[in-house]
C-alpha cells in the first residue's frame, strides 16, 4: 500500500528528496514551491529547480505567494493527503492546515535538532567550526523546527568542508531517511521524540554585511566562514579598491598584523596565524587558482588590506 503524498520544497537541496519520493512506491498527489523570481540583471524570469523537476516529472505544481489564501487549504483538505513532506520550502505552514485531520506534515530539517533550528543551519555548523552536522526528520508544529523528531543521522565535517559539498551530502541524506521515516509511518513504527528546549539553538539566515573578511579573527575561523559562504554570498577582501572573493585558504603558521600581506603567496595575517588563499575570483571574472592571479598582478608585501 502507498501512501499519497504533498511535496512542499524549492531550491535545489530538496531535489533529491523530491527524486526520491518519485521513484518510491508512494503517490505524489503534487508539489508546492515557491513562486518565480526575477534574475537581478537582465530581469529574466526564473522558476525554482523544484518546479523544473516537477514539470519535467509531469506532476502538478502549485506555486501560491501566499498559503494563508481558503484557496490552499480547501485545496489540500480536498485531495486529502497521508502525508505532506516539507523541505527549505520558504514558507511558514498555517496552523490551520497542520491541524487537518489524518494529515502528518514532515520537515527534513538540514542539522542535528535541536542544535540549529532556523534558515541556514549549514552555513552556521561550518562557522562555528561544529564536527559534525546531519539530518533530522520532524513532526512540524506552529514553533519554528521545534517538532518532535523521528528520526536522525549524522555526518562529519572537517576543516576543509564548504557550504556546497555539505549541502549535496545532507541532501542525498535526508533522501534516504524520508523513505524510511515514510515506511515507519505506514508501519505503525513512528516513535516522535520531543525536543529539549534547554539544548536548542538558532540558525539566523545570513547577511550579506557577514561577507566581508575580518583580519582581527583567528585564521580557523576566517576560513570557516570561507567555507561556509562558498559559494554565495561568498567572503570577500578588498584589495587596491577590488572586491576579491575568496573561494578556497590554508591556514599557516605566519604572524603579522591582522590585515596585513606576508609574502608573495596572497598570506594575509589573522589575529591568530594567517591564511593563504589558493583560490579567489575578481568582481566579475571567473574563478581562479591564486598563482593564476598573481601572474598579472603584483602584490605589494607589507601593506594592509580591508
Amino acid at each position: 500500500m502507498s501512501l499519497n503524498i504533498i511535496f512542499m520544497g524549492t531550491p535545489e537541496f530538496a531535489v533529491p528528496v523530491l527524486k526520491s519520493l518519485h521513484a518510491s512506491k508512494h503517490k505524489l498527489l503534487c508539489v508546492y514551491t515557491q513562486p518565480p523570481k526575477k534574475k537581478a540583471r537582465g530581469q529574466k524570469i526564473l522558476s525554482s529547480p523544484i518546479y523544473q523537476l516537477a514539470k519535467k516529472l509531469k506532476i502538478s505544481v502549485r506555486s501560491p505567494l501566499n498559503l494563508n489564501e481558503d484557496t490552499e487549504y480547501d485545496f489540500i483538505k480536498k485531495i486529502n493527503p497521508s502525508i505532506v513532506v516539507v523541505v527549505a520550502y520558504g514558507q511558514i505552514i498555517p496552523k490551520k492546515f497542520l491541524d487537518l485531520s489524518g494529515v502528518i506534515f514532515l520537515n527534513i530539517h538540514a542539522s542535528i535538532l535541536p542544535k540549529w533550528r532556523g534558515a541556514a543551519p549549514i552555513q552556521r555548523a561550518i562557522m562555528n567550526l561544529d564536527n559534525e552536522s546531519g539530518i533530522s526528520i520532524m513532526k512540524i508544529v506552529p514553533k519554528l523546527d521545534s517538532g518532535p523528531v523521528m528520526m536522525k543521522s549524522k555526518l562529519t565535517i572537517s576543516k576543509d568542508t564548504n557550504f556546497d559539498e555539505l549541502s549535496k551530502k545532507l541532501s542525498e541524506l535526508g533522501a534516504r531517511l524520508i523513505l524510511d521515516s515514510l515506511n515507519l509511518i505506514q508501519n505503525d513504527k513512528a516513535i516522535f521524540v520531543d525536543q529539549n528546549e534547554k539544548e536548542a539553538s538558532y540558525a539566523k539566515k545570513i547577511k550579506k554585511t557577514e561577507s566581508k573578511l575580518n583580519w582581527e579573527n583567528p585564521a580557523k575561523k576566517i576560513i570557516a566562514k570561507i567555507n561556509a559562504l562558498y559559494p554565495n554570498p561568498g567572503s570577500w577582501l578588498e584589495y587596491k579598491g577590488s572586491r576579491i572573493k575568496v573561494i578556497k585558504a590554508l591556514e599557516v603558521k605566519l604572524n603579522g598584523k591582522p590585515g596585513e600581506i606576508l609574502n608573495k603567496n596572497f598570506t594575509i595575517a589573522c589575529s591568530k596565524n594567517a591564511i593563504q588563499i589558493l583560490k579567489l575570483q575578481k568582481e566579475g571574472k571567473r574563478e581562479m587558482k591564486t598563482s593564476e592571479f598573481l601572474k598579472g598582478n603584483n602584490l605589494e608585501v607589507g601593506i594592509k588590506i580591508s
